[in-house]
């Protein structure tokens, strides 16, 4: 089976390798350039280039469909890319465009999921592989995989950390389903909600009426550096809030480094 790969984070070359490893051919590599500043370093593009892989960018993509060099493709994979695929890639495979969402669908669609599982208080969070369509986060659901959180203990960061090996997993689970039976079955998407970027932003914000669960709510659940993490206004700026407990956990990391 022919695979475009689109990726980002350590976890895309695990992945790759595993399409490798099992006979897929990889047709072409999408990923975020060296020049583009991102927290997590280019790995994907720079071992795609190491192993003469054919690799090109979000913009790129299209330029080749476009020409004709991509040829027959079978499936689209995108696992933990930042951007929206657009239709003229979803258009071009056999099977489908498949992307490997890190929230359970179709309760968390688009941004927050860490940070709303935090928020309300779910003693459950998920992973989920789904067909892609125009619309964000909204095709049919192939497989779901749910696991038991503590929302009181976890930040975003932590439960970042947590979902990926679970995303990996079912990777591999719904990539060795496709080679031995073909296309796998979806189930059209009922309910759920999606966090626009709009949505998101506004959330972080800490009121000066909020009491003082909420405020620790907050900052846990948008504690992901180095972004900015729940913050307050002041002066037409924003800063961000970190409580006690935070701060001794990353005193303890920092002088035992």
């Amino acid at each position: 089976m022919r695979v475009v790969f689109i990726g980002r984070k350590p976890e895309s070359i695990k992945a790759l390798e595993f399409l490798m490893e099992n006979d897929f051919e990889i047709a072409c590599i999408v990923a975020i350039p060296p020049h583009v500043p991102v927290i997590w370093k280019n790995r994907l593009w720079q071992y795609a280039e190491s192993r003469k892989l054919p690799i090109t960018d979000d913009k790129g993509i299209y330029r080749w469909i476009s020409s004709g060099k991509i040829g027959d493709i079978d499936i689209v994979v995108s696992y933990l890319y930042p951007y929206k695929v657009k239709k003229p890639l979803l258009n071009i495979p056999k099977i489908g465009a498949i992307n490997f969402h890190p929230a359970p669908l179709p309760e968390l669609r688009g941004l927050g999921g860490y940070n709303i599982a935090i928020l309300e208080d779910f003693t459950y969070y998920g992973v989920s592989a789904h067909y892609m369509s125009e619309e964000i986060d909204a095709g049919d659901i192939i497989k779901v995989v749910k696991f038991r959180i503590n929302p009181k203990k976890e930040t975003a960061f932590s439960l970042e950390k947590k979902t990926r090996p679970y995303l990996l997993k079912l990777f591999y689970e719904v990539m060795l389903d496709i080679k031995k039976h073909g296309k796998p079955e979806g189930v059209p998407q009922k309910g759920g909600r999606y966090i626009s970027r709009r949505e998101f932003e506004k959330m972080k914000v800490v009121n000066y009426d909020d009491p003082p669960e909420l405020i620790e709510k907050k900052i846990r659940a948008f504690f992901y550096p180095p972004y900015e993490g729940a913050v307050i206004e002041l002066n037409d700026r924003r800063y961000t809030l970190l409580s006690e407990e935070i701060l001794k956990d990353i005193g303890k990391r920092y002088h035992n480094d």
